[in-house]
């Protein structure tokens, strides 16, 4: 749809009222006394402390709450929640101590794990043991570069239960990019995989870990985890096998230490690719009570759901699948390539595991559309009620191929928020329609608008920047090492004062849902006029010889001009038809502004190693600018194939 078109888009899936009554946001609405998302929605801005306390009961938050819910202010992050709170979030995520599954975990290579909640119990008992016979203290760091195994949740909640602070990446970051994040915080304790499969192949990390190790002086102890498992392992000193210090260990009921609701629980990382990575610290209470809105009220996670999300330790839809614990339900874990040995890999799992919510990238839906995959017809799928798209926007042609090739009967949630708040802005309604390319709703207890660049919000079919004008509990503590909040409040806060700045390039629809049309730091400006790279990179990545496509503004002759860059299929070439076919199509489906002056095609495209695209890196290239921490990303290399191009001088 061209910018500022605003028309109705006919519903793709609308839920039966049967399903409707069993979800459990149908549950909540009845105890609040709303009858509808919308009602809720505003009920939820209207009296945050009613909402927020009824969130705390219905989800089931083991703790002490106090009485008081919030203490508002005018700066959004000094608002302060449940200030006499006492709650540890390991009583809530390891309520259950019995033979009912908590973590499956299915490897590329063919491992495979379970345990029940009991065995996550003593596992995480061992964890618990082993940190406190090393002094750890609340709020002391504990550090993982950890494969997407069992282990790594049990390390995490170990740290939790006492009170230190966790913090992870996946073990295919370089020792640099690693010690980029983990030297701010100084952790005492790093945890590590011993190595990883990807795509066919055994990577071994032992090597990497010991230099990560030697160049933080703070970490006192490195304890590398069998892939497995906790066995052996065969470490260099001063690496020490963590299957050795374990057995020291016997499993036993987890202790947990009463903390504030602001307490410190995880430190997750900005993508590093301007400077090097900011460190956001998120608190205890905060983020709980966000992930278990987000599972039970937006996406109908129940107690025995299998929930599985596709993601490595490096991402916070890894914190976000973590918490599905809370919910009584179990986590499934993968660690490999979605695509090996094929792209139905994902779909074996979710027959092979029953899983109830799938949660897979835009990026993903994209490549198996390209490749003719047709899951909904060679696989059963039926235990699937919810399918989660995030990562980038997903397009319309995304949601059609989903209803149309892989369940006709689910909701689809497609989802925006990010590593900011631990969670989304704008998200699922299990009770509402589903439509074509749109995020159905505003986040529960999330006052969501699109402003304009004077901050006055504008009419719905017109894009601008996607703002929160209302405190939220998943707000950030702050970053680390941030004195006076100076580089927190520029992040969030300085280009609309008293509303949450979200960077995100949106508009919402005549249904009511929103539209994300990139990142509005990579908006283009040809002849002045803003737009959103989404828009172009819809019409070009639909057309088959396109495997993928990365779009920049040029500065050139005192304005700016677009330049497109594809990844073509092996048996393509970027001819004149082949570009005449591109133009024509932005120009019909977007708008003339929306027409690359140049196509340049590439071998490679950079990406951070959660897998997005990252336009700023490239456009600095262009631009005679050196990326400032080229290790943040997965593929550093490609970043040589923009230098100095012929095309674009």
């Amino acid at each position: 749809m061209a910018p500022g078109t605003l028309r109705a888009v006919t519903a793709l899936w609308t839920p039966s009222p049967e399903r409707i009554a069993e979800t459990r946001i149908a549950a909540f609405m009845a105890e609040a006394g709303v009858s509808s998302y919308a009602e809720l929605h505003a009920a939820s801005l209207a009296d945050p402390a009613g909402f927020w306390r009824h969130v705390w009961d219905f989800c089931g938050v083991a703790g002490d709450p106090g009485d008081v819910v919030v203490e508002p202010a005018p700066h959004i992050p000094d608002a302060r929640w449940f200030p006499e709170a006492r709650l540890n979030v390991v009583d809530t995520l390891l309520r259950h101590d019995d033979d009912r599954l908590a973590v499956t975990f299915h490897g590329e290579a063919g491992h495979r794990r379970d345990l029940t909640f009991a065995e996550l119990h003593g596992l995480v008992s061992q964890y618990q043991q082993l940190l406190r016979s090393l002094g750890l203290e609340p709020g002391d760091r504990v550090a993982a570069m950890m494969a997407n195994t069992p282990d790594i949740y049990a390390v995490m909640l170990a740290a939790a239960s006492i009170g230190a602070v966790f913090t992870s990446v996946s073990p295919d970051f370089g020792a640099a990019a690693a010690e980029d994040r983990f030297g701010q915080i100084e952790p005492r304790v790093l945890f590590a995989s011993d190595g990883y499969h990807y795509g066919g192949k055994h990577f071994q990390v032992v090597d990497k870990v010991a230099e990560l190790a030697a160049a933080i002086p703070s970490i006192e102890a490195t304890f590398v985890v069998a892939y497995d498992g906790v066995g052996h392992v065969d470490v260099p000193t001063p690496l020490r096998s963590a299957g050795d210090a374990l057995q020291a260990f016997q499993p036993a009921p987890v202790t947990t230490v009463p903390l504030p609701f602001d307490h410190p629980w995880y430190v997750l990382y900005s993508s590093g690719t301007t400077g090097k990575p900011k460190c956001i610290v998120h608190r205890t209470g905060g983020v709980l009570l966000k992930h278990l809105v987000e599972h039970q009220l937006h996406s109908d996670v129940r107690p025995g759901d299998r929930v599985f999300y596709f993601t490595t330790a490096g991402w916070m839809m890894w914190n976000w699948l973590a918490s599905a614990l809370g919910s009584g339900a179990a986590i499934v874990l993968y660690d490999g390539s979605p695509f090996h040995p094929e792209g139905n890999r994902q779909f074996d799992l979710v027959d092979e595991a029953q899983v109830t919510l799938l949660g897979i990238s835009a990026k993903f839906i994209d490549a198996i559309k390209k490749e003719g995959y047709r899951p909904g017809e060679t696989h059963d799928l039926s235990s699937v009620r919810t399918l989660c798209s995030t990562g980038s926007p997903l397009v319309p042609e995304g949601f059609a191929y989903i209803y149309d090739h892989i369940k006709a009967d689910l909701h689809l949630q497609s989802m925006s928020g990010g590593t900011d708040l631990c969670g989304c802005l704008v998200g699922g309604d299990p009770t509402g329609p589903v439509h074509a390319g749109e995020i159905q709703a505003a986040g529960l207890g999330m006052a969501i608008e699109v402003v304009d660049d004077d901050g006055q919000p504008v009419d719905a079919g017109e894009q601008g920047e996607l703002v929160c004008s209302s405190a939220f509990p998943s707000t950030p503590i702050g970053f680390w090492n941030d004195e006076g909040d100076r580089r927190y409040n520029g992040a969030y806060f300085e280009r609309f004062p008293g509303r949450w700045h979200q960077g995100d390039f949106a508009e919402w629809t005549a249904n009511g849902g929103m539209i994300i049309h990139g990142r509005s730091d990579a908006t283009l400006n040809p002849g002045g006029v803003r737009i959103g790279t989404a828009e172009i990179y819809r019409q070009v990545d639909a057309i088959d010889d396109v495997l993928e496509s990365l779009v920049i503004g040029q500065q050139w002759d005192d304005d700016t001009r677009v330049v497109l860059f594809v990844r073509l299929a092996p048996d393509a070439t970027l001819d004149d038809e082949l570009q005449g076919e591109i133009k024509a199509r932005v120009r019909s489906g977007a708008s003339p502004r929306h027409v690359p002056a140049i196509i340049v095609a590439v071998d490679d495209l950079p990406r951070t190693r959660s897998g997005k695209l990252t336009e700023l890196a490239v456009r600095d290239i262009v631009h005679g600018r050196e990326v400032k921490n080229a290790e943040a990303l997965a593929n550093p290399e490609a970043l040589d194939l923009f230098r100095d191009l012929p095309e674009l001088a």
